[in-house]
């Protein structure tokens, strides 16, 4: 019977068992996207990336939460790049180009001063929506009231691949306090009830760090809550030159996860070119461990859900 190998690797993060963890899966032959499904939800992480041929890129990736499939992930893009450079795949290649489901997508990799790798990922172009709905059942359903919102700030939908609720936080002790109902949000978010909420502030536990968040996600991801998100970094970034301080160019640290002791931090660079702005993210990872299955039980999956 044929096995199939998960790597976990832990995204932004150098130490196992902090940042977020993804599935990575490098041998995807013969895999169906059901199977694929099947191995996402019995992995049970945030996201698990799956490595495919491409013919207009140097690969392709698909990403599945245990709940369905995603068209685009910061922190597994990360996880696999690292990957395959540490497994020599593609370790001759300094930029590469990955197609997703969200289009392509331009990764460029280096070592830092003390020799970490460092992979750096091309965001799609930022996109914002207003957020159209009570504010007052936003807030009840992180078990928060209404003046712990920022309203020198609006609440927007934002997108640099995947959508997401950005919520502007006044104190960081708010977080602390943060208790999901993630089974309301479809019903408060009537314009995108699919998507997740991301709550962040101006103030950090790191002196080193510009803006701090949480990611709470929606319930048809099969998770509560993503450590450290990439995507959303990214679109951080993009909201900050946007309502915040808009300028020509920014480096932020984003950090994410201290609430649930898996503490990792983004590195988000918004600059503009030809005046339309160009989002990266930067982060590294580490390898945890791997596993196992049988492709016979991801099958038997199947014909138990059949």
């Amino acid at each position: 019977m044929k096995k199939i190998t998960i790597y976990h690797y832990d995204a932004f993060s150098h130490i196992p068992n902090r940042g977020n963890p993804a599935g990575i899966v490098i041998t995807t032959a013969n895999l169906s996207e059901t199977e694929m499904q099947n191995i996402a939800t019995y992995v049970g992480y945030s996201e698990t990336a799956f490595f495919l041929p491409s013919k207009v890129a140097d690969f392709k990736l698909r990403y599945f939460t245990p709940g369905h499939e995603v068209d685009l992930c910061g922190h597994a893009t990360i996880a696999m790049v690292y990957a395959l450079h540490a497994k020599k795949i593609i370790d001759h290649k300094k930029e590469v180009l990955i197609e997703t489901k969200a289009g392509l997508v331009p990764i460029k990799v280096h070592r830092n001063r003390i020799g970490q790798l460092q992979v750096t990922m091309q965001q799609r172009p930022p996109k914002f929506k207003p957020f159209r709905g009570s504010i007052k059942s936003l807030t009840k359903s992180l078990d928060l009231t209404e003046n712990d919102i920022d309203s020198s700030l609006p609440i927007v939908y934002g997108s640099t691949g995947t959508w997401t609720l950005l919520v502007p936080i006044k104190r960081l002790e708010a977080f602390k306090r943060m208790k999901p109902k993630n089974t309301h949000f479809p019903f408060i978010l009537q314009d995108m009830p699919k998507v997740s909420i991301h709550p962040f502030c101006l103030e950090t536990y790191s002196h080193d760090c510009n803006m701090h968040a949480r990611h709470f996600s929606s319930p048809y991801s099969g998770i509560k809550e993503d450590p450290v998100t990439g995507t959303a970094s990214g679109v951080m970034g993009a909201y900050y030159l946007t309502y915040i301080h808009p300028r020509k160019s920014k480096k932020l640290v984003v950090e994410q996860g201290q609430e649930m002791g898996k503490r990792g931090e983004v590195v988000v660079q918004v600059q503009h070119q030809d005046e339309k702005p160009v989002v990266t993210i930067t982060g590294t990872a580490v390898y945890v461990n791997q596993m196992e299955i049988d492709q016979g039980l991801i099958q038997g999956q199947i014909q138990k859900q059949n």
